[in-house]
């Protein structure tokens, strides 16, 4: 008797292809998602979510409040683990003239009109007002001031 292999998300075939770098382009920096902080964010987010449907179900009477917490930690919590194995092979290179992101993302830093620090996560926001968040990084403010160097040199 065979076994199967278990379950994993296939990466998207459009969205989850990686962005290759040209021919003589160097790749300065890579950052990847941390799963210390994937797991600290689903974790708050838990019981920000479990507090305030308790919050809601008492509000409305309901004899059992605590079915809301049970519920919205058992749901953020199936979520993380389901999506972990996708977050984790994400990952942002920096390179001279751009940064190239999962899902085929290209943000050529001439194009950058901000970087900021969104709740620890980096958002890059172009001149057309497109952003695109940098999710679960461990050390969000280097990451911005990294980009910000090479946006000057760019």
């Amino acid at each position: 008797m065979s076994r199967k292999p278990p379950a994993t998300i296939a990466p998207d075939p459009v969205m989850g292809r990686p962005v290759a770098a040209e021919d003589g382009e160097a790749i300065l920096a890579e950052w990847r998602a941390d799963p210390a902080i994937y797991w600290k964010n689903n974790t708050i987010l838990a019981a920000v979510f479990a507090v305030l449907a308790y919050g809601v179900l008492w509000y409305i009477g309901n004899p059992f409040p605590w079915t809301g917490p049970l519920a919205a930690i058992l749901a953020v919590g199936i979520r993380a683990l389901y999506l972990r194995s996708e977050v984790m092979g994400d990952s942002w290179r920096l390179t001279k003239t751009r940064i190239l992101g999962p899902g085929g993302r290209i943000v050529p830093l001439s194009t950058l009109a901000g970087v900021k620090l969104f709740l620890g996560d980096v958002v890059l926001i172009t001149g057309a007002g497109d952003k695109y968040l940098m999710k679960y990084l461990a050390h969000g403010p280097d990451v911005l001031a990294r980009i910000d160097a090479a946006r000057v040199r760019a």
